[in-house]
């Protein structure tokens, strides 16, 4: 695993303290951090890079649509693609890291034929340069909450006010968020750390998820004292175990509206998903792990 990102000057070892069980169950699910390469020199960490491959349905020689996945959809995403794999016969790669670098990566002709991301200003700007076959659909809203595993000096407390309360008294030492500069996930923490008035104070003792999912990592499994992370991540039964959540007011921050685009020469197997995750069943397991919906919004 790649160490966190923290400020020049304030660097820490990062521990994984913590049972035994904790540490190995959580980074099972989430997945290990690999690296993609090329592109122009960009190296994206990745969460997860792997063929669904439902046993029986399809021969290993078809066709397999990559699916470039914002990390907040990691577990919802898994579980709609087994479902569409044992339905259709069609074979899947899910590919889950920062929305901001696969925009990246898109531009630069990464080999992806669906993009699902956590901000759908990514997505209208690769529509924009002709780079999709349409403007996309959003798949749902993303929430984001403070997660505190247990042992924690920290309270889960979704106004923040302990937080704030923890930096005079000296109890958060270590806070985990994703990084603000490309993770839709980790800029909607800093806009929210701004609205209470802590960005200042709690930046030099942030650690630095490259994904949102890596940022879940390091506040799960001791590496920090909490983190501000992904509703869809913390419903998972490997955070629950782990620890407590608490939801950050949604006026605390913009909508992560999340949208999907098929990129341009997409194969037959990526429009059939793109086309199922509208539908009901995929629906339902999207708003089981807290993504919503609005009403008229396309």
């Amino acid at each position: 695993m790649r160490p966190a990102a923290l400020r020049p000057g304030r660097q820490r070892p990062l521990s994984t303290s913590g049972s035994a069980w904790g540490r190995r169950d959580v980074l099972a699910a989430l997945g290990t951090f690999g690296w993609l390469g090329g592109w122009g020199g960009l190296h994206a960490p990745l969460a997860a890079a792997s063929t669904v491959g439902a046993p029986g349905v399809a021969a290993p020689s078809a066709p397999v649509a990559t699916v470039a996945a914002a990390s907040d959809l990691k577990f919802a995403l898994e579980t709609i693609a087994a479902d569409f794999e044992r339905q259709t016969g069609h074979r899947l790669r899910l590919v889950f890291g920062s929305s901001g670098q696969f925009f990246t990566q898109i531009r630069q002709g990464a080999p992806f034929h669906l993009f699902m991301s956590a901000d759908e200003d990514f997505v209208f700007r690769l529509a924009d340069e002709g780079r999709t076959l349409d403007r996309g659909q959003l798949y749902g809203v993303g929430r984001i909450g403070l997660f505190v595993p247990h042992g924690s000096p920290l309270r889960p407390d979704g106004q923040l006010k302990d937080l704030a309360a923890a930096l005079a008294d000296g109890r958060l030492q270590r806070l985990a968020i994703a990084n603000p500069a490309h993770a839709p996930y980790g800029a909607r923490a800093r806009e929210a750390l701004t609205h209470v008035g802590l960005w200042p104070a709690i930046e030099p003792r942030l650690v630095i998820g490259e994904n949102i999912s890596q940022a879940a990592q390091f506040a799960s499994t001791g590496a920090a004292q909490g983190g501000i992370i992904a509703l869809s991540l913390a419903m998972a039964p490997a955070l629950v175990a782990l620890g407590r959540f608490e939801l950050i007011p949604e006026g605390f921050h913009k909508p992560l509206v999340q949208r999907m685009v098929l990129i341009k020469g997409a194969p037959p197997a990526a429009v059939a998903f793109h086309a199922y995750l509208a539908q009901p069943q995929a629906q339902q397991v999207m708003v089981r792990f807290g993504f919503t919906r609005p009403a008229g919004v396309r």
